[in-house]
């Protein structure tokens, strides 16, 4: 019977990975952490309603550590996982927001958590940006060209992470995934934004064109390479996980609109590409697939899934931001 801690709780791809524990009978509690009050059942899917495995705390990680470690010490978590990020395309407006949640709330978390015996391992959620553009899959070794203050920060964070498990045998892990997705997940995201366009009759800006290939692949299959890191990666290991082959933005958005039925040309509008945008993400996961991990919901099942999600939940996504908005 094992115990985990997600910190980031309330994002999307940490309520899929508490989806997945909660399934797990050997699951003994799901600690949940996030800076917002817990959302709608658009954003939450209801997972954990009435299990008393599960429980969500309201706290910020930036400004109530105190807090927070408090609960560490109350619920003993064998497992941390941090998903506690921020992550979007243009970092280079206030680029010291995402220093201050990606790098320092690490570094003085991780620095309370080295009297605690009672953890097995801090997982961290790592990015395939850090490897930069790509032309064939990076595996763990490929050099590192991080080219935003966003991917810096997520490499600054690992390395410490590194040196602290070296110098100071903290039990860490890291997971650097490729562009992961499911229901739940922000509108202001391709995927979600596309078929939400398509259900309101908006347009798309599409940047570039959408000559971008960035490697999607579901939340449920980051939940599954999550726990098998868990069970079974030797500590200070770093592994990869995403699909085998990338797909460009365009591309991704036709596999939608053919699903939905729409023209392609009349859902998007070509507008100027993002500043140092990166032109292809590509990780190769062997490293986790030699643990036992596979991509069980191929792309195509993934967008069906996603279109039953925006239909469902269309009334509430109507009052959604659109854009991404920089918080704390």
């Amino acid at each position: 019977m094992s115990s985990y801690l997600l910190i980031g709780g309330a994002g999307v791809f940490a309520v899929h990975t508490a989806s997945y524990l909660l399934q797990l009978p050997e699951t003994k509690k799901v600690i949940s952490v996030g800076r917002n009050i817990e959302r709608s059942p658009a954003y939450t899917l209801n997972v954990g309603a009435k299990d008393p495995r599960y429980s969500y705390h309201q706290i910020h990680l930036n400004f109530e550590l105190d807090r927070l470690m408090e609960l560490i010490d109350k619920t003993q978590p064998e497992y941390i996982i941090n998903y506690a990020a921020l992550a979007y395309a243009t970092s280079w407006e206030k680029a010291y927001r995402y220093y201050e949640t990606n790098l320092l709330s690490v570094v003085r978390l991780c620095e309370e958590l080295y009297s605690r015996k009672f953890l097995k391992k801090f997982i961290q959620i790592g990015t395939s940006e850090l490897y930069g553009s790509v032309a064939q899959p990076a595996n763990e070794d490929a050099p590192l060209y991080p080219t935003s203050p966003y991917a810096v920060s997520k490499l600054a964070a690992d390395q410490h992470l590194q040196t602290l498990h070296l110098a100071n045998k903290l039990p860490i892990n890291i997971i650097r995934p490729s562009n992961a997705y499911g229901p739940g997940q922000q509108i202001w995201r391709v995927i979600p934004r596309v078929i939400y366009c398509i259900l309101t009759d908006q347009k798309l800006p599409l940047h570039g064109g959408g000559k971008v290939k960035k490697s999607y692949f579901h939340a449920y299959d980051l939940a599954k390479a999550i726990k098998l890191v868990a069970d079974k990666a030797p500590v200070g290991e770093i592994y990869n996980v995403g699909p085998d082959e990338p797909i460009s933005i365009k591309d991704l958005i036709m596999m939608i609109t053919r699903e939905m039925r729409v023209d392609f040309n009349q859902v998007c509008e070509i507008v100027p590409g993002r500043v140092g945008e990166d032109a292809q993400y590509w990780l190769k996961s062997d490293k986790i697939k030699h643990l036992g991990w596979q991509q069980e919901i191929s792309l195509q099942e993934g967008i069906r899934d996603m279109i039953h999600w925006g239909k469902k939940h269309l009334d509430f996504l109507h009052n959604e931001a659109q854009e991404f908005v920089l918080h704390a």
